[in-house]
């Protein structure tokens, strides 16, 4: 059975983009090192990443010309996006999963060992969480205050005790947090990480 993981950014008071699509000035303040070198790790260890049809979309207009290992990356692992009207994938390695999403990344889920990442894609998201899908659910909290914008959480899902697994602070001021369903068996750790400690 695959893993299934949440990364995303968001503000302090919980919005992952500003009042207008994509506004993600927000990403500025965390953006660093630190940051680019998660981002490499998190991309050498997924199997696939899963979008949503929005945020597929606009990865695809940005990686498809952007240079750097980064981009390298996301243009060569596989993808898969949720979605109930998109005919074709013009993105290099994407494969469209049609219908019903749940269903969709939980047969992904039985079919593979390894882990799968999901982006943004916030409306895809609340989905999976409704459904209890997510192995891990892995944040970058920026240090910002937006007051307004699209909210990840809310939605109204229902209540998810989870479990921490890790709390690392950035030099930008930013905290990574990893939590996973309080359910749930201990997850793997991230390579140079302390799984179950605050650091």
């Amino acid at each position: 059975m695959g893993r299934l993981i949440m990364w995303n950014l968001l503000t302090l008071d919980g919005y992952f983009e500003g009042p207008r699509p994509w506004d993600l000035e927000f990403h500025n303040s965390v953006w660093g090192e630190e940051l680019e070198r998660l981002s490499i790790e998190q991309l050498r260890s997924a199997d696939r990443l899963i979008f949503g049809r929005a945020t597929y979309q606009g990865m695809a207009a940005y990686w498809q010309t952007a240079t750097g290992e980064v981009a390298d990356l996301m243009n060569a692992i596989p993808k898969v996006v949720c979605t109930r009207t998109l005919e074709r994938a013009e993105w290099a390695n994407t494969t469209l999963a049609r219908g019903e999403a749940a269903g969709a990344v939980a047969e992904l889920k039985r079919q593979g060992a390894g882990s799968s990442f999901v982006f943004g894609s916030a409306d895809l998201s609340a989905t999976l969480v409704a459904a209890d899908l997510f192995d891990e659910y892995r944040l970058c909290v920026a240090p910002v205050i937006l007051g307004s914008g699209t909210a990840l959480f809310g939605r109204g899902l229902a209540t998810k005790p989870l479990r921490l697994l890790e709390a690392r602070p950035l030099a930008s001021g930013g905290v990574i947090l990893r939590y996973a369903p309080a359910s749930a068996t201990r997850a793997a750790p991230t390579p140079g990480s302390r799984p179950d400690t605050i650091r």
